[in-house]
């Protein structure tokens, strides 16, 4: 059953509950059978029904059961069956969430008995007033048994071992651990359910400051001391997605944040992509220091052939030279990566490797690389302008429109080594592919977002969105129509990175749920699929 943000947040005084509690033959479920069921349906604190009937099990009840509940096989000889009893405790039950003590145990033999009449199990959900008490009396028990619980607490019921006292008293019990919980901001269903997840957090009094969320999609900012930002993170359910970092997750890094954490901060988003773009650029305004993604975006680096020059060469460069006529591969993750592109490059093209200009006057001797037959070597003057010009032309043509004219020759040397048994120096080889082919594709996807110009797209559920050159516009937060330069024919700037990847992935995971509505540019892309030289997983 799919849950809904309204469902799952529904107040907790406008939540329908239904203690249950069984009384059985003992052993397990699927070799004992029930001899007692009692209900209470409460809502807001108000009692709004009860049920309770004796159960015929069919088998009889062993001596110790009998002296623990009081319930004798005479009690039970002319109760109905199991069968008979389900119709009008299912009906009782409803869609209300379901309560015990030790639930679980209650609902194995429901479901048991579900089974055995041919009936699917409960889909209800279900809270456990043992798990809720562990969380929040911790020390102020010896146990949580629901006697010492009863008795502790001064509840009005106390457990008898028979169906509905027990009921009734888990009841009172659940009303006592709901007034304790709303202490810490549990105040909708969402809340309470989550609860037992979170395992003695050394920092559980820090969840009311996840009071005020809401349960929408949006951004929210952890702040420290000074009101300084510590991690920025997206949500599509903002208050789940924080209080969930109070839960079972052990993770050292999200410890040390809780223990810095003095406030919480959010921004409601009309959807996932809005939320998703903001959260990229509040880390580039803020460079959380938990945050890992989208920090490293002043280290990205181009490739750039330098066309602007006699003869050719790559270079890696930082920054961006407007006008130079060069052509540019990036941004890429790093200075590394991009020397990594730029050797499988000249591996597969043989464009000078010599940082130098070249002399007026030929040198003696060629330089390495040349002598090694793996490039071309201006500098010993063996090399005309039009053959090193049509080497260019050529690779110029592998980075934009034909990546095979790159791809193959690695490809090849691959089987060549693979076949001479050098496997270390395939591998190597088939990185360098897997790393150009990787880059070129991302480079496509992003120039043909930057060329679709002005883009407006319908999502699943009527919004309409509107991008401009791979930027979401519209809205206080984001980028305007004169912020965006839909003619530049450059490279992406390295601040806009992150951002214009977003919106591309997100085009591409909800492509078959969107519509088009118009599109000023250029949007499909008439070049073939680039093939994949990732290595297969190991088994």
């Amino acid at each position: 059953m799919q849950r809904s943000f309204d469902d799952l947040g529904v107040p907790l005084s406008e939540t329908t509950f239904c203690v249950v509690d069984v009384e059985t033959t003992g052993a397990s479920a699927l070799d004992g059978a029930i001899t007692e069921i009692g209900a209470v349906k409460l809502r807001g604190g108000e009692c709004l029904g009860t049920l309770q009937t004796l159960v015929n099990p069919g088998v009889s009840i062993p001596p110790e059961i009998i002296v623990l509940t009081g319930i004798t096989e005479a009690m039970v000889l002319p109760a109905p069956r199991i069968d008979e009893v389900l119709p009008s405790f299912l009906e009782f039950l409803g869609d209300a969430v379901v309560v015990g003590h030790n639930v679980r145990y209650d609902l194995g033999f429901l479901n048991a008995s579900l089974a055995r009449a041919g009936r699917p199990r409960l889909s209800n959900r279900f809270v456990d007033t043992c798990a809720l008490a562990r969380r929040l009396l911790q020390d102020e028990v010896p146990d949580h048994r629901l006697s010492t619980l009863a008795s502790r607490l001064r509840l009005g019921h106390r457990p008898t071992h028979r169906a509905l006292d027990d009921a009734l008293a888990t009841g009172e019990l659940l009303h006592t651990l709901l007034e304790r919980a709303g202490s810490l901001g549990v105040l909708g269903l969402d809340d309470l359910l989550l609860l037992p997840t979170i395992q003695g957090h050394p920092e559980l009094g820090k969840l009311r400051l996840t009071t005020r969320l809401p349960r929408r999609p949006g951004v929210y900012l952890f702040r420290g001391r000074g009101a300084r930002v510590l991690y920025v993170g997206k949500a599509t359910n903002l208050r789940a997605r924080v209080r969930s970092y109070f839960s079972s997750e052990q993770r050292r890094k999200v410890n040390q944040l809780l223990r810095e954490v003095e406030s919480i901060d959010h921004i409601v988003c009309a959807g996932p992509l809005e939320a998703a773009v903001l959260e990229v650029r509040l880390i580039h305004q803020y460079m959380p220091p938990f945050n890992k993604r989208s920090k490293t975006w002043r280290r990205y680096a181009y490739l750039k052939l330098t066309l602007d020059e006699r003869f050719p060469r790559l270079s890696v460069v930082r920054k961006v030279r407007k006008g130079d006529g060069a052509l540019y591969l990036g941004p890429l993750p790093s200075t590394g990566a991009a020397r990594l592109l730029a050797e499988a490059i000249e591996t597969a093209a043989p464009i000078r490797r010599c940082t130098a200009k070249p002399p007026r006057q030929p040198r003696s001797a060629p330089c390495a690389p040349a002598q090694l037959g793996v490039s071309l070597c201006p500098c010993s003057g063996q090399v005309s302008d039009i053959e090193y010009r049509n080497v260019v032309q050529r690779l110029v043509r592998g980075l934009t429109t034909d990546p095979s004219l790159l791809l193959d020759p690695l490809a090849d040397r691959m089987q060549l080594l693979a076949t001479a048994e050098r496997f270390e120096e395939a591998a190597d080889t088939r990185d360098r592919a897997a790393a150009l082919a990787r880059a070129l594709a991302r480079q496509r996807r992003l120039e043909s977002l930057r060329r679709s110009g002005r883009l407006e797209v319908e999502d699943a559920e009527g919004r309409r969105l509107v991008l401009g050159a791979g930027r979401l516009l519209d809205g206080p937060l984001f980028a305007t129509d004169d912020a965006v330069d839909a003619t530049d024919d450059g490279p992406i700037p390295r601040e806009l990175a992150d951002e214009v990847s977003c919106v591309a992935a997100w085009l591409d995971a909800e492509a078959s749920r969107l519509r088009l509505v118009a599109c000023d540019g250029e949007l499909a892309s008439p070049l073939p699929r680039l093939p994949s030289y990732e290595p297969r997983p190991r088994k």
